[in-house]
């Protein structure tokens, strides 16, 4: 009411005001009007006078025709030069002396001298507003002065409208006065209890139901706040009767959730989180944070939040009713989880109520996974090999038995028959995996390396000669045994020869070397256990075999040749076009560490490759071999993949 009374009371006050106002306009014209018709008529009659110089004429019409009309305020005539020569109510006679006032009349700016056509304007004085009307003074076509008139505004009309307008702002005023004290006796009577019972109902939807509204109010008003005191009892007593069931109930939800094995996060509708289990704070680094009553999307990782930022807010407007992700954390640790969200429905399945998140730790099951790929590539690198060579001499044999002599049809079944006992290693060590997990223990022995060496040659001999490739040995006499296992030697030699034989074009050298070296002071870069029992127990110092792999390939360029041990890499140019799987030269360092040496190599693009690495001298009257057996026995091997690959 006190809104509309007020809406009235300016419209109508606006209504008033543009009354006026109109009739102010309407006034303002008829002055204008009738200035400009007397200024026209009093120039018509005193212009010839003016022009004959009559001055005492043009003050006595002047006067006159002043004297007979209350609507003139002043009359005033200029000379052409702007000098006042007759004024009226005031004028003097000029006082020839040395002291003589001149008075200049001030034309406006946009007034036109030689324009028949008289200028009007309207200024205030403290007797009201005042038309000014400028009549140029012409006679015969010659500009003669101006002649200025003031027009006073009619007295009926102004007193009129200061009436009307002090009456509309005293009505305005009383009804703002009026409204004011409505509003305050509102506020005193019925606003007031109506605020205590807003404040009394938040304070129960807060949970205390202990709060009263006690006001001295009868009718309708009275009656509500009865009612309300009453509620407020009775939810009192259900609290009552109800709160340690309620509370059990939720230690019990609490503690399952705590307990369970994932991560879990309850977000409501605006993605706030509202109950997360420590599984999820361990995950997330949340540990010691309040991160409860935040938006998730605020804490979470960078990298979550990139994958489940639409998601949620589909799920929460309900376009979505569930979602999974796989990211890879960095923070705080590296780990890879699986995210699933969940929509959380009301009891009657139709509105959204919040976002169920599970967070699975699944670091494990990927990096298993990605042991067995890398398992299973292995293993297929390494029977591809002999598989392949059984199958060569097999073929030979069938196709070109008959023109084979016995020597090398005997030869032929000697190889593939050593290739089949390999193979069926190879196999025995696969399916001796599931007890010897990730380690392996080693049986060192004396091994004469010129059998290994003739065993490779004689497997890629065939292989060389139909690439047109001169493949030779170049072993020192008498050279002792070594401290290793024979196939896995083997298996390095066939490697590396294979490399060396696959980069080598036709009419190329491939060689393999070993030698006998005397005062190593250190094997794989470091002293060890075995080279400090040389030192001790044998004549010559530390006495090492070498073996090199050379060939006059393409070589390998310079910033390729860190890397060039790693697994599944490639060199990937316009040279290095060959297929491949990249686990050879892996394999070769592996093995070559489980003999506690290095693998090193030189190269250069365009001249070839050497690969060489050490092995200990066998010493037969020592317990060498039980020492290196003890330290591969003690040993960590990080990479279990590797190590299913050699055993």
């Amino acid at each position: 009411m006190a809104a509309a009374t007020l809406v009235v009371s300016l419209i109508m006050s606006g209504l008033t005001f543009w009354a006026v106002n109109t009739i102010q306009q309407d006034a303002r014209m008829n002055d204008t009007r009738f200035g400009r018709d007397l200024g026209l008529l009093l120039a018509a009659n005193v212009a010839p006078l003016i022009a004959e110089n009559h001055l005492s004429e043009v003050a006595r019409f002047s006067h006159r025709f002043y004297s007979s009309t209350s609507s003139v305020r002043y009359m005033l005539y200029a000379d052409a030069e702007g000098k006042i020569f007759l004024g009226i109510p005031f004028s003097e006679s000029e006082v020839e002396n040395s002291l003589t006032i001149q008075r200049r009349i001030q034309l406006p700016e946009n007034y036109a001298e030689h324009s028949d056509i008289p200028m009007v304007r309207q200024h205030r004085t403290p007797g009201g507003e005042v038309t000014d009307v400028f009549v140029p003074l012409t006679h015969d076509s010659k500009y003669l002065g101006v002649l200025a008139i003031g027009i006073n505004p009619n007295p009926t009309v102004v007193a009129s409208s200061n009436l009307t307008r002090d009456v509309t702002i005293a009505v305005f005023i009383s009804i703002w006065v009026m409204v004011i004290l409505g509003a305050v006796f509102n506020a005193l009577n019925i606003t007031q209890p109506i605020k205590e019972l807003v404040m009394g109902v938040k304070n129960i939807a807060a949970g205390n139901f202990k709060q009263r509204v006690d006001l001295p109010f009868g009718g309708e008003l009275g009656e509500l706040i009865i009612s309300f005191n009453e509620m407020a009892e009775k939810l009192e007593s259900y609290e009552e009767q109800n709160i340690e069931e309620l509370t059990a109930e939720k230690a019990k939800l609490e503690t399952l959730v705590s307990t369970i094995a994932d991560g879990a996060v309850l977000i409501d509708t605006d993605l706030t989180a509202i109950l997360i289990n420590p599984t999820a704070r361990r995950i997330f680094g949340w540990e010691g944070s309040e991160v409860v009553g935040v938006n998730v999307l605020h804490i979470l990782p960078r990298s979550v939040q990139v994958e489940i930022t639409r998601p949620l807010y589909q799920i929460a407007a309900g376009d979505r009713e569930a979602a999974e992700f796989r990211v890879t954390l960095t923070q705080p640790t590296d780990r890879t989880i699986r995210i699933l969200l969940t929509t959380v429905l009301d009891q009657y399945r139709e509105s959204v109520r919040g976002i169920a998140m599970t967070i699975q730790d699944i670091t494990r099951e990927v990096e298993l996974n990605d042991a067995k790929s890398q398992f299973i590539s292995n293993v297929s690198h390494e029977l591809r090999t002999p598989l392949f060579n059984i199958k060569s001499f097999i073929e030979t044999l069938h196709e070109y038995g008959e023109d084979l002599t016995e020597e090398e049809r005997r030869e032929f079944l000697d190889t593939a028959n050593r290739e089949t006992d390999r193979l069926t290693r190879l196999v025995n060590d696969v399916l001796d995996l599931s007890r010897l997990e990730s380690c392996r223990i080693y049986h060192l022995e004396a091994v004469e390396l010129v059998q290994p060496i003739e065993q490779t040659l004689r497997t890629y001999q065939l292989n060389a000669k139909d690439k047109g490739i001169e493949l030779n040995q170049e072993i020192e006499p008498n050279l002792p045994a070594v401290v290793g296992h024979y196939d896995l030697l083997l298996q390095v030699l066939a490697n590396l020869v294979g490399n060396a034989l696959k980069f080598t074009k036709p009419g190329g050298r491939v060689a393999i070397r070993a030698y006998l070296l005397r005062n190593v002071g250190k094997l794989n870069g470091e002293e060890d256990q075995a080279s400090e029992h040389l030192n001790n127990n044998s004549p010559e110092k530390n006495p090492v075999v070498r073996i090199e792999i050379s060939d006059t390939g393409i070589g390998i360029d310079p910033e390729d040749q860190e890397a060039i041990f790693d697994r599944f890499f490639r060199v990937e140019n316009r040279v290095h076009t060959l297929e491949g799987t990249g686990l050879g030269l892996s394999i070769v360092r592996n093995i070559i560490e489980k003999h506690h040496s290095s693998v090193h190599l030189i190269s250069e693009v365009g001249v070839g490759t050497t690969f060489w690495f050490d092995l200990a001298v066998f010493q037969q009257k020592s317990t060498l071999v039980e020492e290196l057996q003890v330290i591969n026995t003690t040993s960590t091997d990080s990479d279990s993949s590797i190590t299913a690959t050699v055993l």
